[in-house]
């Protein structure tokens, strides 16, 4: 005979595990194991990429910006779907910290944004002689700067911080569809964005002595991603303390 938990006990479970003393607990173990590991990885990701990476036998030497690029804007997609699947829980079911973590990795996703757009703007000019074209995946990532900037500022734009939340939650939804656009826009349309070279079917087309140094360096860009969301959550979690703190004074001090 199998038993089954209720709804109820699962709701409380799920709640358990975001309790803000659990939270702190757990980034306080994870912290110092991601902050070394950040400290070792960049000046090897560096290193794979500036001097043992060959240059490009067609980009020559302005490929190696590719090794900042690709990961950026890799990270850019990934911190938005993060902040999408965190919506998801904190409209449905109420996680505590669902909403802590997505406005903490709201400024980190744009600034991989940014970065992505910047630095694809100089790589562009010398292959194809623009700064800027308005192609599928150029606009469609410049759209998801713009859906960055508009959920930061959602979240400040009520007096009520719950319904800036809340609003700022259902843009995030709406704007998770322009995830598959971006991915997908190079197969969709005539860009002048060449198709995948890492996620295929039939394997990396890209030779090792590139690969792995674009590899490690996405690794630093996840890394400095979980050590920023770790503190900024913090941050976050200490401002409600203090507010709650302060709330609970001026009550106290008003009876």
């Amino acid at each position: 005979m199998t038993v089954r938990a209720p709804p109820q006990a699962k709701g409380r479970s799920m709640h358990g595990y975001a309790n803000p003393l659990r939270f702190q607990r757990i980034a306080d173990a994870v912290l110092p194991w991601v902050a070394v590991a950040l400290l070792v990885l960049t000046p090897i990701g560096l290193y794979q990429a500036l001097v043992l990476a060959p240059p490009d036998y067609q980009q020559g030497e302005a490929a190696r910006i590719m090794y900042v690029h690709v990961p950026a804007a890799w990270l850019a997609t990934f911190t938005y779907a993060l902040i999408a699947i965190a919506s998801v829980v904190a409209l449905v079911w109420r996680h505590p910290l669902a909403e802590v973590a997505a406005r903490a990795a709201a400024p980190v996703g744009a600034a991989f944004t940014a970065i992505a757009l910047v630095t694809g703007s100089v790589w562009g000019k010398p292959m194809w002689g623009t700064w800027w074209v308005w192609d599928a995946r150029l606009t469609s990532v410049l759209i998801l700067f713009f859906l960055y900037l508009g959920y930061i500022a959602l979240h400040d734009a009520f007096e009520d911080p719950a319904r800036g939340a809340r609003a700022a939650s259902i843009l995030a939804l709406v704007g998770a569809v322009n995830l598959p656009i971006i991915k997908f826009s190079v197969d969709w349309w005539n860009t002048l964005h060449q198709p995948s070279s890492i996620l295929r079917l039939d394997g990396p087309t890209i030779a090792p002595s590139m690969l792995w140094p674009l590899l490690t360096m996405v690794v630093v860009f996840k890394l400095y991603l979980v050590l920023v969301l770790i503190l900024r959550m913090r941050g976050q979690l200490a401002q409600r303390q203090i507010h709650n703190l302060r709330a609970r004074g001026a009550a106290g001090a008003g009876v």
